[in-house]
Parts: C-alpha cells; structure tokens; sequence
C-alpha cells in the first residue's frame, strides 16, 4: 500500500476544482486515483499557508504518517508578502524535503508559475515579482537535484486561460487536472507504480460567463478586499522600486 501525503496551500486544498454534490477535489486528488488500488490518501494543505505554516504544521503531521510518497507544493503566497526572503524560505524547504526523504518518502516538488503573469499584472508590478518567483524557483530546482525529487515545470505549461478559475489565483478543474498529469507522467518516467494518467479534460459543468460574472460580484470582491490589507501595500511597494529603478538617471562621473 502506498501512504500519499500532500502538503500545501489551497491549490493542493483543492480550490478551483469544486465537485457537483460540493466540496473541493483537486490535483492531489485526481493524482491519488491514478496510483495503485489501495492507495492511502492525507492531504494535509490549508488554504492561505506559507512556507513556514507548512514546516511547523503540516510537515510534523506527515512525518507522523510515514509516507512513501510526499508532496510539497508551496511558495506562491510567500512571493506576495512584504518579508519575502529567498535565503530564509530556501532553508526551510530544504529542511522540509530533506526531513520526509530521510523518513523514505519519494517527494513531489515542482517549479511555480510566475504570478504576475497569471493575475496579468502592469509590467512595473509584475517584474519584480517575477524575479521572486525565479528566485524561489531556483531553490526549488537545487532542493530537486540534492533529493532527487520528481520535480516537473509548471512555469511555462501553466497561463492558458482555461486553466484557471475565475479569480486567476487557483487552477479551474482543467488546471488540477494539467498537475495531476504532469506529476503522474513524471513518476511513471522515474519508474514509480502508476495505474493510468489522470485524464486532462474536465467532466464536471464549467462555470458560465454569467456564473463568472456573478462570482466576482458576490465573492471576489470580498476576497479582495480581505488580501488589500497585506497584498496591496506590498505590491504598492513593489511597483515603487521598480519605478525608481527604471528612471533613476544613470550619474557618469568624469576624471581628469
């Protein structure tokens, strides 16, 4: 029997694939059917966690379980926080998969989509957090090659439209579906027991223009409104050091 543990935010919660009798499924979900019949499933993410929230929360409860397959699917809300340090989070993810390989899991790990393109953010504020994306990005890809986790790239397979719900933070049905793919793809070359690929069509009704209309107007505002407090000013932030950057003048300094 395989013990599956998921790790994460709210994307491996599940948000973005709801199910018709209600309740969220997601790529961990999907991922988990396609493994060998028995399989035993913990997801353990929390919406709106952080790097640290996994490592002092979820992290200890998986080791718990013992699990011969792990995965640690995190970061984006951290590249959208004002204390946002690539040295300090790195260590922390490595301690992360290093713990669950030691415990002899094989972990899941992947390269995270740039946020700034998925929200389709002005280029003052989407650069800046690009750059912390391809920071934190970089951590990741050192942590896959020290631990040899099956790590896939969701940075360039990610921003079609079709594979994000409405509020372009999480991934619609089709999205969960991509991830649940490309991970299963991913264990199969790395020669790990997988019954079948997760399909990448959705089965489930696809929201309506109207359906997405109405969500914004009920609910994505709200959610705006609630990320303001923090989100905002950070981006705030951003946008001012990239403005600086780019039109500070350039002082040539002239010796006899």
């Amino acid at each position: 029997m395989i013990r599956f543990a998921a790790l994460g935010d709210s994307v491996t919660s599940g948000y973005g694939d709801p199910m018709p009798g209600g309740g969220w499924r997601g790529w961990a979900a999907l991922l988990a059917d396609a493994l060998p019949a028995g399989t035993d499933f913990h997801n353990l993410a929390v919406s709106g966690a952080r790097i640290g929230d996994v490592a002092e929360r979820q992290l200890p409860a998986a080791l718990d379980l013992r699990p011969q397959l792990a995965s640690v699917l995190i970061g984006m809300n951290d590249t959208l926080r004002g204390d946002f340090d690539p040295r300090v989070l790195g260590h922390s993810l490595t301690d992360m998969v290093a713990a669950l390989s030691a415990c002899g899991a094989t972990v899941l790990t992947a390269r995270l989509p740039d946020p700034g393109r998925m929200f389709g953010l002005p280029g003052v504020i989407a650069r800046p957090l690009g750059r912390r994306m391809a920071a934190l990005n970089e951590v990741l890809d050192e942590i896959a090659v020290t631990y040899e986790t099956v790590h896939v790239d969701l940075a360039d397979a990610a921003y079609a439209r079709n594979n994000w719900s409405v509020d372009r933070l999480h991934p619609s049905e089709r999205g969960h579906r991509l991830l649940a793919h490309s991970f299963a793809t991913a264990l199969v070359e790395a020669g790990h027991p997988v019954d079948r690929l997760p399909g990448l069509d959705a089965m489930n009704p696809e929201p309506s223009i109207g359906e997405r209309v109405w969500w914004m107007a009920t609910k994505g505002n709200r959610w705006l409104l609630r990320r303001s407090t923090d989100l905002l000013p950070t981006l705030a932030q951003l946008a001012a050091r990239e403005w600086l950057t780019t039109t500070q003048p350039t002082t040539v300094r002239v010796t006899d």
